[in-house]
């Protein structure tokens, strides 16, 4: 035969939901546009998402704000966006003097990508993690190990 089909190459290992060097902690405020790109930069950066997610992230907050309360906002792209996402991941920046967000007080940022609707435990998981008022400020305030250990489950 002329032609071989290839082995069946190895399935590339999953990616973790969230690795030590897409968080960035003490970040001095910016612009809330600015945040956004900056850490969809990071999910583009680290493979979770094609470039084009980044700027359907700026398109979500046009139509909804991503303002949870209790100084947190978790940006994410528009439902069209959804074929940018190449796997499920988040990135996180913290504000310790805080960002304004449409008038509210944003000390943490976590942008979010979902494969398919994971986006939604992902989203349930993080909401649940911010009603513990002490880890809400420990994310706020910690370093990178602290932040990393409080939304990986680590702890």
């Amino acid at each position: 035969m002329f032609f071989k089909k290839k082995k069946e190459e190895a399935a590339a290992p999953k990616k973790e939901l969230l690795y030590r060097e897409n968080i960035r902690v003490n970040c001095e405020p910016a612009p809330k546009n600015d945040v956004i790109r900056s850490v969809g930069q990071m999910l583009a950066d680290s493979g979770y998402v094609d470039q084009p997610y980044v700027e359907a992230m700026i398109e979500r907050e046009k139509t909804f704000s991503t303002f949870m309360g209790s100084g947190l906002a978790l940006p994410h792209g528009v439902e069209s966006a959804k074929k940018e996402v190449k796997a499920s991941g988040i990135a996180v920046m913290t504000f310790p003097k805080g960002v304004d967000w449409d008038g509210n007080e944003v000390h943490v940022v976590i942008g979010i990508a979902g494969v398919g609707d994971e986006h939604l435990d992902i989203l349930s998981n993080i909401a649940e993690k911010m009603l513990d008022d002490t880890a809400a400020e420990r994310l706020a305030s910690g370093d990178v190990d602290t932040v990393y250990n409080i939304l990986s489950g680590k702890e």
